[in-house]
């Protein structure tokens, strides 16, 4: 675009992906940006003549350009994988000689048997090709394990390549662990990311479903012993699994919407709703009722634990606090956490500590029968309250 506003023209029409960070080549030919492509980030440019895309650097994993030199010959950037934690880089931006200036976390790889994670991809409902992440137990050879299933945020969030040290401890629990980037993800072409548009709850389910019938049916996942988590939009549509399926055994749901209409004014994500659901709560009403997971709460019989900061303004906290009581007056297994001063992602240690073990207290207990009791810490006392 000239500077004026004139002369516009999308130029990263070639890339089916996410743009990240961008800069100018020197001469002004070409722009080099990051790009996540499926579960990978990488260095990309966009070659102005042609509007082309090239990928430069070739990482699996997720490599991620902060800085530049003047002349755009070397980069600064972090880099992280399953098992390696995020740290900083620099090199030539063609991604050779790369050399490791911080090493932030020494005793994840010296002191922690870490898990195994791979990319997997299976065929959903409707035929639509689904990418995800499987992690599996360090040690796992064979046979049916516990499974985990995990529902990002957004909707248009994505499980990438990259390092968590919370998925790391369920594989050490002896969990198998499904990251499905079900439609409606980001880093990939447009039809998958607008493949939930009007239609939340749908397809976006049948992808989860059909993604543990992939790990069932290669005899990885029991049926028996099946949990699931999510938070922010993966929390929504957590809530509205368990109305549509008994198969899970114990859920934990965090910051979720489970009424559409009473969230149309409270929360920030306004326009979200109106793509995703369409229309508006006196127009569409019957729509709005029917994609929300309070409407069918009564199909619950998954025990499910509910987490909620108290200043979330993206989800508005009634929304979980209707959701248990409706599950409470029905007398169904549930359990609700609310955290005090806490907005959308929690900040404070001890609380994200809470939280952490609320979750792999109630998992071990619903779908392993195990009573779990966390690993203890080394703090005083009167630091062990929390408030």
């Amino acid at each position: 675009m000239d500077l004026d506003g004139g002369s516009r023209r999308i130029v990263s029409g070639a890339f089916d992906g996410n743009i990240g960070n961008f800069v100018w080549a020197p001469d002004a030919s070409a722009i080099l940006f990051s790009g996540l492509h499926g579960t990978n980030n990488n260095l990309y440019r966009i070659n102005l003549g042609s509007d082309s895309v090239e990928q430069i650097t070739s990482s699996v994993g997720s490599l991620a350009p902060s800085s530049f030199s003047r002349d755009r010959a070397k980069m600064a950037y972090v880099f992280q994988d399953f098992d390696t934690p995020a740290d900083i880089w620099v090199g030539l931006t063609d991604g050779t000689d790369a050399v490791r200036l911080t090493d932030v976390n020494p005793t994840i790889t010296e002191e922690i048997v870490l898990g195994q994670g791979e990319v997997i991809r299976w065929e959903s409902r409707d035929g639509t090709e689904i990418e995800g992440i499987l992690m599996l137990p360090a040690e796992y050879q064979s046979g049916p394990l516990p499974l985990l299933l995990h529902i990002h945020g957004g909707p248009a969030g994505v499980f990438r390549n990259s390092f968590s040290a919370s998925n790391h401890v369920w594989a050490g629990l002896g969990y198998a662990q499904l990251f499905p980037n079900v439609r409606g993800s980001s880093g990939y072409d447009d039809d998958l990311l607008r493949g939930n548009l009007y239609d939340i709850g749908s397809g976006d389910y049948e992808d989860l479903m059909t993604g543990v019938d992939e790990l069932i049916s290669r005899g990885i996942a029991d049926p028996n012993k099946l949990g699931l988590r999510g938070w922010s939009y993966g929390g929504i549509l957590g809530g509205w699994t368990i109305t549509q399926t008994d198969r899970f055994k114990g859920a934990s749901v965090g910051a979720m919407v489970s009424d559409w209409t009473s969230e149309y004014g409270p929360g920030f994500n306004h326009d979200v709703r109106l793509w995703y659901i369409g229309g508006t709560p006196w127009d569409n009403p019957d729509e709005w009722r029917e994609r929300s997971a309070l409407t069918h709460v009564a199909n619950v019989t998954t025990p499910t634990l509910i987490l909620h900061g108290i200043n979330d303004r993206t989800d508005t906290e009634p929304q979980s606090m209707m959701f248990f009581q409706a599950l409470k007056d029905q007398g169904k297994i549930t359990r609700y956490i609310r955290f005090p001063r806490e907005p959308h992602g929690f900040r404070e240690p001890r609380h994200q500590r809470t939280r952490d073990v609320e979750e792999i207290r109630w998992i071990q207990k619903h779908v392993r029968n195990i009573e779990w009791t966390p690993w203890e810490r080394a703090e005083k006392d009167e630091e062990k309250v929390v408030s």
